[in-house]
Order: C-alpha cells, then structure tokens, then sequence
C-alpha cells in the first residue's frame, strides 16, 4: 500500500475507535507525530474527506464528522425509537394535524385523487434540537382517531396500534440526497451548504398502503447503514419517475 494509504487506514482505524473525540490533529502535527511529509498527510486526509468521516470547515479547519444516530437499512423502523434507543430524548412540534385532499399522496397510497387524507407534520426533536421534517398522509378511514392525539412525545405507530388501526408490517423506502427547500432548511437551522437526506416511504399492511410519508433529516446528524453476506442477492430496479 502507498504511504498515504497506510496512513488513511490507521487514521480510519483511531476514528472508528473514537479517538480524536477532542479534536483533529492539524496537517503539521500529524506531519510530526507519524513522520511522513506534508503531501502524504494530506492525501490520506483528502480521502477521509471523501468518505465523509472528516469535514473541512471555515475557521475550524479538519474536523471529525461525528454522526449522532446510526439507522440500519431494510428493516421497518421508528425514528422515534432510534432515537430514544440512544438515550436520547426525541420529541415533536407539531406544524399541522389536519384533514387535506392530496393527489400525489393519494396515488401513493392507492385511493381516489379526491379522497380525504390526514397529514401529520411535525418538526421532530433530538435532544431539543431539530433533527427532521417529517410529513405523513393516511387515509382518513384509517387515521382518524390521530387527529386527537397530542404527538410532543410519541411515535406514528404507536399511536395506530393504540387506535386499533392497520400498522404498517412491510414496504419500502427511497433515500435520496437533497438540498432542502427554504422552508425545510429554516425549520432544521441549516445553512445552504449543508447536506439533507430526502425519505420517502410507504408503509403497509399485509399489501394494503396505510401510509405515504416523506422525511427530510439532517445529514450531519443522521446516518444510514447496511449490512451484507457474501451470496446474497441484490438487483438494480427502475427509478420512480
């Protein structure tokens, strides 16, 4: 392996045993304390970079790019219990909780352009601070009782189960990287550089849709991961238009 690339893996190596909590060392002192050049250095650091373990930032200069939470990709999960597995608190402000007529959401979810929805919008919480905009259509015939419920401190599932109404046992989910709409980006305090993921999932019950929802999330919070075994399957499928 070049110098650099022995450097880049045991860079990796110290940062996924949590060294380095504090701070990044500089270009000069990983320089010194490894005793290899300047351009060395800084092509091991270039490529942590690119991976997104570490982050260039203005007056600050290499920091490490510490994600909060960590969710496994397909399963069928809750934010609000990723969260709170964490120990960390996970709350909501609600933005609307309402019946609304909605053709793209309904088309999703297999009913009539004109039939009723109930959107629930809420700007979810970590900690006290805004982690997601999280926007959920049901039919109304199913989520009714919702309308009720006082959502500060609890998940869209555990109120369905508590209405005794379908909860979601498979679908999918889309995760696309996005930058935010104004709106989005004022609710989540973001700036215009900063990266968002865009979800989209339909959730449903035994092949019947119970739910469309689309979640943007912070990207310097939140993060995605897979696992896999050598001899499983996996398939390219045509992009939704």
């Amino acid at each position: 392996m070049p110098l650099w690339a022995q450097l880049e893996a045991d860079l990796r190596a110290r940062l996924e045993a949590g060294d380095f909590s504090e701070s990044f060392p500089t270009d000069l002192e990983l320089t010194v304390g490894y005793d290899v050049s300047r351009h060395t250095v800084r092509e091991a650091v270039r490529n942590l970079n690119k991976t997104g373990l570490l982050k260039r930032e203005r007056g600050r200069g290499t920091v490490v790019n510490r994600s909060e939470f960590e969710q496994s990709l397909g399963t069928l999960y809750s934010l609000f219990e990723s969260v709170e597995s964490t120990g960390v608190e996970q709350t909501s402000e609600v933005l609307r909780c309402e019946i609304v007529l909605d053709s793209v959401a309904a088309a999703q979810l297999d009913v009539p352009a004109d039939a009723k929805l109930v959107l629930i919008e809420r700007l979810r919480l970590a900690g006290g601070a805004a982690l997601a905009v999280d926007r959920a259509w049901l039919p109304h015939s199913v989520a009714a009782p919702l309308l009720e419920v006082d959502w500060t401190h609890t998940a869209l599932y555990a109120e369905l189960e508590r209405a005794k109404a379908p909860v979601p046992n498979q679908g999918w989910e889309r995760v696309t990287p996005i930058v935010p709409t104004p709106s989005d980006r004022a609710q989540l305090g973001l700036r215009k550089s900063d990266a968002a993921f865009f979800l989209e999932r339909l959730g449903c019950r035994d092949g019947v849709a119970v739910e469309w929802r689309t979640t943007v999330i912070r990207g310097d919070r939140y993060r995605f991961v897979t696992e896999w075994s050598a001899g499983g399957q996996s398939q390219l499928r045509p992009s939704a238009a």
